[in-house]
């Protein structure tokens, strides 16, 4: 990612040393919002360290221990993120932290820029708010693991999406990019997709400025998208094959909160949505369906396999 920002990084585009997703400001062209994926091998050890950043570890697929001072977060993990909801550690800035797998698997790190540094902190899997969003054809689960309002952070604001095949997610297409107080704040986002069965998606960002950001992405598993600015959405799964990402945001205002403007022509959809019914797919699993994988700490192993 040298040069100017790339705003779709197709899988393995913004690989870097142990990371096979490694977004940071600098090299996103923005302030505070990151995100890496880790794969780590059986009995494998990533240190991570989070200077300037607070971070949240979340399993995608596997299980793993955080070592972080002198607190022990046992995650139990999932088979995948279409399997269940997974539990989480919280890590705060200005700490080094191990996080080991005995059995492998992939882990997302998000994390953003911050000023206050927060104790350490387990989120359980049974205690993740998840909502179902629109109806009919714009009908997602969102679980909302560490939104604005369900888990404190100082910056950070992270949430999970999934689409059932054939429909429209982040829809209507909306914007955080400027700061209108009770209406719109200003967010950096990240989208990171996977796709069940290796299917594929689709996602829009249309420019909210002259010379804004301008995406019209295929996206497979292991993409990711950069949101600075512009209108977002939809998110388009294809038929047959269920969409899912994960958001990861943060933005410079006083308050940590979630605030959007909907695109004016398509806000209009809401209003439809109380006479639709629910798409009768969802949910495709709830806090009660956590699915770990086998948990085997005491495999894991002193080396750093980073």
């Amino acid at each position: 990612m040298h040069g100017a920002p790339r705003h779709h990084l197709p899988a393995g585009s913004a690989a870097h040393g142990p990371y096979a997703l490694d977004i940071s400001p600098e090299q996103a062209g923005w302030e505070r919002s990151s995100l890496r994926v880790v794969e780590l091998e059986p009995g494998g050890v990533h240190t991570l360290v989070t200077g300037e950043s607070e971070w949240i570890v979340l399993p995608l697929t596997g299980a793993c221990t955080v070592h972080v001072s002198d607190e022990i977060f046992e995650l139990l993990g999932r088979e995948s993120v279409f399997s269940g909801v997974s539990d989480f550690a919280y890590v705060p800035r200005d700490a080094h932290a191990q996080i080991a797998s005995g059995a492998g698997g992939r882990f997302a790190l998000a994390g953003a820029k911050c000023e206050r540094r927060l104790p350490a902190r387990y989120g359980p899997a049974p205690e993740v708010p998840v909502e179902l969003r629109g109806s009919g054809t714009c009908s997602r689960q969102v679980n909302n693991f560490a939104a604005a309002d369900t888990f404190d952070c100082d910056r950070l604001i992270a949430v999970e999406v999934l689409t059932p095949g054939g429909n429209w997610s982040s829809y209507p297409p909306h914007k955080h990019d400027e700061d209108h107080p009770g209406e719109e704040c200003v967010l950096e986002e990240v989208y990171y997709f996977e796709v069940a069965d290796d299917g594929l998606g689709y996602h829009r960002v249309s420019p909210s400025r002259p010379g804004g950001t301008d995406v019209l992405a295929e996206v497979r598993s292991g993409d990711a998208v950069l949101i600075p600015d512009g209108w977002h959405g939809p998110s388009i799964a294809a038929p047959g094959r269920t969409l899912y990402y994960l958001n990861v945001m943060a933005g410079p205002g006083d308050e940590r909160q979630w605030l959007i403007r909907d695109h004016p022509e398509h806000g209009w959809i809401r209003d439809t949505w109380p006479s639709e019914p629910m798409d009768p797919r969802l949910p495709f699993y709830g806090p009660e369906d956590h699915t770990p994988e086998d948990h085997t700490p005491e495999d894991h192993t002193p080396e750093d396999h980073t």
